[in-house]
C-alpha cells in the first residue's frame, strides 16, 4: 500500500509511474480482469462478470492516470515527455477501460 499511496501522491519517479504502473500493471490488471469476466459470462453470471471486470481495472486505471499525471507534474526533464506520458496513460487507460 506505501507504493501505491507514493504513487497517488505522485512522488514517484515519472519513469517508474509510467513504465511500472501504467504500462506494466495496466495490462496486467486488465488482462486479468477481462480474462475473469469473460469466464463468468461464459457461466452466464453476468453481474459477478461486471463486478470483477469493472471492479478492479476501473479504480487502478483510474489511481494510475491521476498518479502519473501528478508525477509528470513534477518531472524535471524536459517538459514534452512528461505531456507524452500524461497523454499516453490517459488515453491508455481509457482504451483499457472500455474493452
Amino acid at each position: 500500500m506505501k507504493h501505491l499511496d507514493r504513487l497517488w501522491h505522485g512522488e514517484l519517479a515519472l519513469q517508474d509511474a509510467f513504465w511500472n504502473w501504467a504500462v506494466i500493471g495496466g495490462l496486467a490488471i486488465n488482462l486479468a480482469s477481462s480474462a475473469a469476466f469473460l469466464f463468468l459470462i461464459m457461466f452466464e453470471q453476468t453481474i459477478a462478470a461486471v463486478i470483477v471486470g469493472y471492479g478492479f481495472s476501473l479504480p487502478y486505471n483510474f489511481a494510475v492516470s491521476v498518479g502519473v499525471w501528478r508525477s509528470a507534474e513534477r518531472f524535471e526533464g524536459e517538459r514534452r515527455w512528461a505531456e507524452y506520458a500524461q497523454m499516453g496513460t490517459v488515453i491508455g487507460m481509457i482504451l483499457l477501460s472500455i474493452t
